[in-house]
């Protein structure tokens, strides 16, 4: 069988790969708990597979386009980006005169951004990306009028949350 068209085989790089794919998982676990602890529609598995499966795509890019034209890589990010727009838009629910889910599908965003500045190994984007995100989701709520999550906001009030938890879904 011939196998010429096959890259060669490096177990370093596989270690490597799964290293960054790793701290990118890691970093975004905070982010999917805040979304979990809110009954949010995405969670602890959704954030950090977003995280660790844009890491990939960029990883993969990274690897294939040896050549230095940068055309392979750039498609890829448009793609990721693209992707990632289109999944955060499944999380947007618009129900009479309000929208809930725009915090949700922003943070998917974000957790994309997260997991392919770690592909890029930039981590202090990541990590970054990551503080900012869990603090925006986490005090966010401090911050604005209590007034605003009655009237059409993009969030349930705590009371509203804290009454679905009780319901069926």
């Amino acid at each position: 069988m011939d196998l010429a068209w096959m890259p060669d085989f490096d177990p370093s790089s596989v270690v490597r790969n799964l290293s960054i794919m790793g701290i990118a998982y890691l970093l975004s676990l905070p982010i999917g708990w805040d979304r979990e602890k809110a009954a949010r529609s995405a969670g602890v598995r959704t954030f950090p597979l977003v995280a660790v499966s844009s890491c990939a795509f960029v990883l993969m890019a990274v690897g294939v386009d040896s050549s230095g034209s940068n055309e392979v890589f750039s498609r890829a990010y448009n793609g990721v980006i693209t992707g990632l727009g289109f999944l955060g838009g499944g999380v947007i629910l618009k129900q009479s005169k309000k929208v809930h889910g725009m915090t949700t599908a922003a943070a998917i965003w974000l957790t994309g951004a997260l997991g392919m500045a770690c592909a890029l190994e930039r981590y202090e984007n990541a990590v970054a990306l990551a503080a900012v995100c869990f603090f925006s989701l986490r005090y966010g709520k401090v911050v604005k009028p209590e007034s605003d999550w009655d009237e059409g906001s993009n969030e349930k009030s705590d009371q509203d949350a804290d009454k679905d938890e009780g319901s069926d879904r």
